[in-house]
């Protein structure tokens, strides 16, 4: 059994490493050959144009694809070996933070972030789970909200009830798609700001694809950016704004442009 590296870049150990992965989808090459080591307790952005495989990266990590070739390891476990009921078992320790937040619009607040502790953790007590639950809408700073549904949510509010319902199994490794998608610049920072409280906070690995430049620099201690199944840069914000990538390099140049007008 193979140890997971120490992140490059410091950071500790990786919680996540991988190795070499590959997708396609009948002829269309999806990710090639990538690599990455996620620091433990790090929150770390990949990036990149919509359509370059940031979400099909996303989803072999969790093992909610199987990739073609390549390992993708949890500590000291490669999850690319395990079978579908070990890998079920073992993702209790991620949360997933969907891009619309994927709440049920038939339940309310409280059910919806009652529902992985009733079917996946099996918890019965009522009053345990209420527990859980008002805490974490304090946490969010969206308290007394248990019986409104998504419907009578803002769509930032909807956004902050998704991350609470990827919290509610204490999850050691977070993972966001697209966090700020659809929210105005004053929403999207609050997001980012959630995705720091979730980190420094909790001690949560946090990982992140956005296509917002500015906020991934922002918060992240490393980011990769990824184009056309390849990651064609890997580090910390200051590595990556050197990059002599010319497609990296227009996409800071376009992006930070676009903040100052």
């Amino acid at each position: 059994m193979t140890p997971p590296a120490t992140a490059p870049g410091g950071g500790g150990p990786a919680i996540i490493r991988v190795e070499c992965l590959s997708k396609a989808f009948n002829n269309n090459q999806v990710l090639k050959d990538v690599n990455l080591s996620i620091p433990e307790k790090s929150i770390y952005a990949i990036v990149g144009q919509s359509g370059t495989g940031k979400s099909v990266l996303f989803k072999s990590i969790i093992g909610m694809m199987r990739p073609d070739a390549g390992k993708v390891w949890f500590k000291n476990t490669e999850l690319t070996a395990l079978t579908t009921d070990a890998l079920m078992d073992i993702r209790k320790s991620f949360g997933y933070s969907f891009q619309n937040a994927a709440l049920f619009d038939s339940m309310t607040v409280e059910e919806n972030l009652a529902f992985p502790l009733r079917e996946v953790l099996r918890i019965r007590d009522k009053r345990k789970i209420q527990k859980r639950v008002k805490e974490l809408l304090e946490w969010i700073e969206l308290p007394g909200i248990e019986l409104k549904r998504p419907d009578e949510l803002s769509g930032g509010m909807r956004k902050r009830v998704g991350v609470a319902r990827a919290l509610v199994m204490e999850p050691e490794v977070l993972f966001f798609d697209e966090p700020t998608t659809g929210l105005d610049p004053v929403l999207a920072e609050t997001i980012d700001n959630l995705v720091v409280r979730v980190n420094r906070e909790l001690d949560i690995t946090c990982l992140t694809i956005t296509h917002n430049i500015p906020a991934a620099f922002r918060i992240a201690g490393r980011i990769a950016f990824l184009d056309q199944g390849f990651i064609i840069a890997d580090g910390t914000p200051e590595e990556v704004a050197r990059s002599d990538h010319p497609l990296v390099r227009d996409f800071i140049r376009i992006s930070f442009n676009e903040l100052k007008l």
